[in-house]
């Protein structure tokens, strides 16, 4: 899904899923730090207030490094296609799995090998609007606004699925019977949908479950493209354009190439109209659309509990020399003027950043197909992409000449976002291609939202 540009980082490292010792665990709790795969409650476990001895917990903490897969629609896409940006843990123990027992007292459990499970294992809507400051937002925001997802094949089972994750987490019913949620082909047809994958079926449920935990009160629009083409995705986005949609999340990404300009114009050119797309998967390398200049590239970060004035903190997302959140410094489309680092005279991504680490995942409900059924946790810039379009959402109509990627910049170095300063997806000549720092960075862009400030005009 990537392609080396001029500026391409050279990369060392050895791919890896399994975690350090227990012993160099054991430190890392006596000395109060976390990783992105043992979550800052291992802070608290260790205390000595708790029930559980600091040697139980080291013991639990050294399995926490998560396992996980890509998604069935994640494979590596032939030209003129995209694969979809979604991880879904396997195994481990996650951040949240490891929230949940420092706040009981009790060792962290595990998720079983390849098995999803009966309650959810990753955060949920209260923790994803903790973290992004959008509480008082998701409760009073949203309404008569539609968040479009875009994605490949059917997913027969995804509005029993969406009910099955609202309803677990109290949240206003969503149906086609009220209003709330439709489903349609690219072409608009209700009835007439395309074949179905259970691969796509769990990136339209992580889609669908994160436009719920962030805007509640939203109505979503599931556009279903009959392939993973470049032209049918892009079709199925002016198709959610022209059904009303004013928020279009698309969590997929190949490679770019010289009729991306092209692509630009066709599909992804919508004054008034905000477009999210994610970053990749596979560290440092440009990808299509999200190297779009009008559409906002969203990167991935590690999100863990803290016991700072936010009570959450972030990282750049990143588990090996090929994978962790995308960057990149395109090779076909011109920068916008809006953008002005300066080692990057085209398009440079990413502009903003949420939650992708698969071990500080999210909880999504599936139920489809063989990729797992029941709630499972996934990662990947595709969970942060629907997230960040809801943000917008919330944030209300964008003004109808403009082009939404542009408002963070406006908000660049205020407290509306998050500044990610830490951790990096490689090694770039060029250091904030690949390295998170104050102000503007590749990985991160200008940080996560805190609240809805940075995401209107």
């Amino acid at each position: 899904m990537r392609t080396t540009t001029p500026n391409s980082p050279h990369i060392r490292g050895r791919r890896r899923r399994i975690g350090s010792a227990a012993a160099a665990t054991a430190a890392l709790l006596v000395a109060g730090f976390g990783t992105a795969a043992h979550a800052s409650a291992a802070t608290a476990t260790a205390d000595a207030t708790h029930r559980v001895s600091a040697r139980a917990v080291a013991a639990q903490v050294a399995k926490a490094h998560v396992r996980y897969e890509k998604a069935g629609c994640g494979a590596t896409p032939k030209k003129g296609y995209a694969a979809c940006d979604a991880l879904r843990v396997t195994g481990g123990t996650t951040a949240f799995m490891e929230k949940q027992a420092a706040l009981k007292g009790i060792a962290p459990k595990t998720v079983k090998p390849d098995a999803a499970s009966d309650s959810p294992t990753g955060y949920g809507p209260s923790d994803l609007q903790s973290a992004y400051g959008l509480t008082s937002a998701a409760a009073s925001n949203g309404s008569g606004e539609t968040v479009a997802i875009v994605d490949a094949y059917d997913d027969p089972n995804a509005e029993s699925d969406l009910a099955t994750y609202r309803s677990y987490y109290g949240l206003p019913d969503c149906t086609t019977g009220n209003g709330c949620f439709t489903k349609v082909s690219q072409t608009g047809s209700t009835t007439s949908l395309p074949a179905a994958d259970s691969g796509w079926a769990g990136e339209e449920s992580l889609d669908l479950d994160m436009v719920s935990a962030t805007c509640p009160n939203c109505n979503i629009l599931l556009v279903e493209a009959k392939s993973a083409s470049d032209a049918n995705l892009g079709t199925a986005v002016n198709e959610a354009v022209k059904l009303g949609a004013k928020f279009v999340s698309n969590s997929y990404g190949g490679s770019e190439s010289s009729s991306d300009t092209t692509y630009d114009t066709s599909y992804y050119k919508h004054a008034g109209v905000a477009i999210t797309a994610s970053a990749g998967d596979e560290g440092y390398g440009a990808e299509y659309p999200a190297a779009s200049r009008y559409v906002t590239a969203v990167g991935g970060t590690a999100l863990t509990t803290s016991s700072n004035s936010r009570g959450w903190t972030e990282s750049v997302w990143n588990t090996s020399s090929t994978e962790g959140t995308g960057s990149g410094c395109s090779s076909y489309d011109a920068k916008p003027s809006w953008q002005t680092d300066t080692s990057c005279t085209k398009r440079m991504i990413s502009d903003v950043s949420a939650v992708a680490d698969p071990a500080t995942g999210v909880s999504v409900y599936d139920s489809y197909g063989s990729d797992g059924t029941g709630w499972n946790t996934y990662g990947g810039t595709s969970a942060s992409a629907p997230l960040i379009a809801s943000v917008y959402a919330l944030a209300g109509t964008p003004g109808s000449s403009d082009y939404p990627a542009e408002y963070p910049y406006a908000a660049a170095g205020t407290s509306a976002l998050n500044d990610v300063t830490s951790g990096s997806n490689g090694t770039c000549s060029t250091s904030y291609f690949c390295t998170a720092g104050s102000g503007y960075d590749g990985p991160t862009g200008w940080g996560t939202p805190e609240g809805t400030d940075a995401f209107t005009g």
